[in-house]
This record gives C-alpha cells, structure tokens and sequence, in this order.
C-alpha cells in the first residue's frame, strides 16, 4: 500500500501499512490501484481513437466516475471497485475493437493492453498488489513530484466533469484533457518541463470544468440569492443529507413533499438553501452539523434518516448504520447503496424513527453569496474600498480536516479587523461559519460564497473587481489563505496558478508530493508559501 493523495497522509509521508489514515483498507488500495492502472490503460487506447475522429460518450463518462471513485474518502466498497476494473476492461476491449476495424492502419500503433483474465476480488487485489502505485516511485524526485501533481489534479477535473455531466453540462475538451493526462502518466521520456506544462494545462481544463459546473448549477437551480438559515430543528420526521450533489437533494425533496418529512443539509450541502429552484421546497428546512471530520459523532447524534451522495464518507458508527445510505460515486461495505433517485427506503426509515421530539432555535448562518450575488453589489463594494471603508479582502477557503493545526483558520478569521471582507467556500468555512463579524455599508464581512465546487464565484468575483479597479488579481487588497485536504483542493490551487495567482497561503502543511525541488519552483514563480501564525500573516496581509 502507497498513498500519500490526502493532506492527512501518515507522518506526512504516504500510508504504508494496513490502513490508511482515512480508513482505507489495504485490500482497497490495491483495487484502487489496479483500477487506475485499468483506467489508464482505458485512456491511452481512448485518446488513440480521439486521435482518429472516434469519440465515445460511455468511455468519457465512465471515465469520471471510476477516476471519482479514487478521491479521499469516496468510496471504500471492495465490490464497487470490482465491478469499475471489469467495466474499464470492457470498455478498453471496445474502443481498441473499435480502432482495429476501422483503422486498421493504427493496429500497429495500438499500446499492449493490461489483461485480466479473472475478476474475482482476491485476484484482483492479488495483481493491485503486484502492480503498485501508477506513478513509479523510481522516477527523478521531482518528475515523479510533477506526476503526482497532476494525477491529483486531474482528478479533481474529473469529479467536477462527473458533477457537471449529470446535470446535462459537458465539454468534450474536458475529456480529451483528462485522456491525454492520464495516457501521459505512461510517458518516460518527458522532463520537467513538460510535466510542469501539463499541471497548469490541468489548472487551466479545471478552470473551464468549474465554469461548466456553475452553469449548470445555476441553470438547473437558479443563481443563488443571499439565504438566512436555520441552525436548530423543529419537531417532526427528518432526513439529513451530506456530500456535494444538489441533483439529488432537489429529487429527495420532491420524493418527500407532503410526507410530513424534514430535510436537513449537513456540511458541503449548506449552499443549496440559497438557490431559488431549492428553497421553494418548505421542508428544506435548515443545516444540522459542521463538517465530514466530526460526521460520526453529529450523525450520530441525529434522529432520523441519513443520505451522503458523494465524498467525505467517514466509517460509519454502530449507533446509525442501519439508517444512512449512500448513493452516486460514494461507498461503504456494508452500507446499502442506492440507484440515482431511488430514495424510497431512507424515506421509509426516516418515517419509522422518532425525529426530533421538538423545536429548537439555535441561531442561523447566511449562505447565498455567489458570483451573481456579489457582483449585483460591485458598486457598493467598489466605492466602499475607494472611501477606505473596506481596507482588504481576505479568501479563508478550502477543506476541512481532522489534524490539529486548522484552529488556525478560526484565530485567523477572528482576529480580522473590521475594515476586512472575508469570503469563504468549502467546508473549511465550518471552523468560523457560525462567527458574527458584523457588516461594512450594510454588506455582511463574511460572505459564504459556497461549496469547494464554487471556487469558479471566487474566481469570477476577483476578476471581476481587477477589471473594475483597471489592475490586475495580483494588484488587488486581495489574499488567499487556503486550507487543503483532498484533490479537488488540488486542481483548484492549480487553476490559481494557471491564472498567475501569487502569494498564496497554504495549509495547515504542504503536501508530501510536492519534492523540494518543485516546491522550490513554485515558490520563485508563484510566491506559494505555507501559513505561520494567525498574527504574523495578517500583519503581513494587511502590510501589502
């Protein structure tokens, strides 16, 4: 076992041993591994075939999927992953038939193929094991660092391509990108600096995935409108909902109208209350928990059904196992999953258990602040910032994590005077959501600008106010302090750097993939540094 993807990753390093630090078992490492193995065998013949005018809509949005089934705490269910081998084994067989009788004169170019021959799970494992990590540990350090990097970072590409897809947003260019990636992994012959060429062509694909994704988000759901939400519960039957997919949410909503059921979100799905085409459900009630680290113990804790539709799946605890269910990319031995909109047995469990016995207020949060939200108050913001009412806008954004060091970002962002805007998206927000710092010319300081899917507002945001002040990002009272877990966080810091972002903030630490050499090259390019102390980088911040 080899696995260093997560910021958690043991010592620092990789985990080596039986377990991951995520609780991924041994066995599961291996099938993650040969099923990357499998998928890039899938991409090299499907890149081919893109080569020769043939593209195939399976192989694209299989692709997605199994690549999505990799990330950090996605899915840790051994017939899964059996079942994605088999299937990329299938689809590879396909395109390379595909190629053969149409091109016959590309048969000499077609690249060996990695044969299974059984499917059974212990077999599998068996040749994961023997086949290892996909990228060679032997490389040049820094080679093998850029690799990484881009692994990583595609697939985050594909996580959000995977969200976008299902909600009839796509761009074929994404999936020849994440083809071409993939195929290249294979590649000895490249130095440095192709592979640094390909990390921020990654940067730049995940910048136009990510506007694929708001566009369907906001077409499907509207754009998002500045929300008060609960924190508390009322009496009545209740279904929780965690994980990323607003799809699903909007399906469980409708499946559960008039059925006496609440509904809650629990961590990245808190932004959903925001959008028009959600909030008009009644029921879609308020928000109960933080985020995916304290899980077991808010899920708990809760007294109805639960549902988590994508990542940050913790193993779940005895106390509640017989009523959480998973469905899309997400998997748990043991833990029954459901087919996309199939949502008739948590409804069914949620119906046989006691709710909550009554109503409590426990404050509320707003959510809502978008691009579309932010921008309707450019004016106000821009002139705000020429009057010096607003001195410095500072972005805390990113993932939330179990290691210590992330109190961090609370001391950071309660230590920020009152001329500062803070904007925030991700569950790293859970760590000072809650936080009441008051508001500048009728504009709440802090502005939840949505899930880590919604890094494309920020983005969009800051362009936006560089244009208006006639500078560019890097001119602006602008500052990233990111918080990083998994490989979404990824492909989005290197969509910062392909738009020549600087002066970033990372951590609570840097990751084990980046080599000494690497580091070194983002540092004298890109200005990438890893945050000290709340004091001393807001002395710094607010110096600039």
């Amino acid at each position: 076992m080899f696995c260093n993807q997560c910021e958690e990753t043991s010592k620092g390093v990789a985990c080596t041993v039986r377990r991951g630090v995520c609780g991924k078992s041994e066995e599961v490492a291996a099938l993650q591994d040969l099923l990357l193995h499998s998928i890039r065998d899938l991409a090299t013949h499907a890149s081919l075939a893109r080569e020769a005018g043939w593209v195939d809509e399976e192989v694209n949005h299989f692709t997605c999927e199994a690549v999505f089934a990799t990330l950090t705490n996605v899915n840790f269910d051994p017939e899964r992953f059996q079942r994605l081998i088999k299937q990329a084994q299938e689809l590879r067989d396909k395109v390379r038939e595909e190629l053969s009788k149409n091109r016959p004169d590309l048969a000499g170019s077609l690249p060996s193929a990695l044969v299974l021959e059984r499917f059974d799970i212990s077999t599998l494992i068996d040749k994961g094991n023997r086949l290892g990590f996909l990228i060679s540990l032997d490389l040049d350090p820094d080679v093998r660092s850029l690799q990484e990097i881009l692994l990583y970072g595609v697939k985050g590409v594909a996580a959000y391509a995977h969200h976008a897809q299902t909600l009839g947003q796509e761009d074929d260019s994404v999936y020849g990108f994440i083809h071409e990636a993939l195929a290249a992994l294979g590649n000895k012959e490249w130095g440095g600096e192709q592979w640094l060429d390909m990390v921020l062509r990654c940067g730049e694909i995940n910048l136009k995935t990510m506007e694929l994704l708001d566009k369907a988000h906001t077409s499907a759901f509207g754009n998002p409108v500045p929300t008060s939400v609960p924190l508390g519960h009322r009496k009545g039957k209740c279904i929780l909902v965690s994980g990323h997919d607003l799809k699903d949410l909007k399906n469980l909503l409708e499946q559960t109208q008039g059925k006496g059921i609440d509904v809650y979100t629990h961590g990245e799905m808190l932004p959903a209350h925001g959008y028009p085409e959600l909030k008009k459900f009644p029921h879609l009630f308020g928000h109960y928990g933080t985020a995916w680290p304290n899980q077991r113990k808010e899920f708990a804790a809760f007294p109805g059904a639960i549902l988590i539709n994508t990542n940050c799946i913790q193993e779940p605890h005895e106390s509640y196992r017989d009523r959480i269910f998973t469905t899309g990319p997400v998997g748990w031995p043991g833990v029954e999953h459901l087919a996309e909109g199939e949502y008739g047995k948590p409804i069914e469990k949620a119906l046989s258990l006691p709710g909550f016995e009554s109503d409590e207020d426990r404050g509320s949060v707003m959510c809502g602040f978008a691009h579309s939200a932010i921008l309707g108050s450019a004016d106000k913001i821009i002139q705000a910032v020429k009057d010096g009412k607003i001195r410095h806008f500072i972005l805390v954004g990113g993932c939330d994590g179990a290691r210590t060091g992330r109190n961090y970002y609370t001391e950071l962002v309660e230590k920020t005077p009152g001329d500062t805007m803070v904007m925030t998206l991700a569950c790293g927000k859970f760590r000072f959501f809650d936080r009441q710092l008051g508001t500048i010319e009728g504009i709440p300081r802090l502005l939840d600008i949505g899930q880590c899917n919604d890094a494309y507002s920020a983005i969009k945001v800051a362009l936006a106010l560089a244009d208006a002040f006639g500078c560019g990002v890097n001119e602006l009272p602008l500052s990233l302090v990111l918080s990083w877990y998994e490989q979404k966080a990824v492909a989005i810091l290197l969509t910062l750097l392909y738009l020549g972002v600087k002066n970033i903030r990372l951590g609570p630490t840097l990751p084990a993939f980046i080599s000494p050499g690497v580091l070194g090259v983002l540092v004298d390019n890109f200005g990438i540094k890893p945050i000290s102390s709340p004091e001393e980088d807001l002395q710094a911040i607010l110096s600039r």
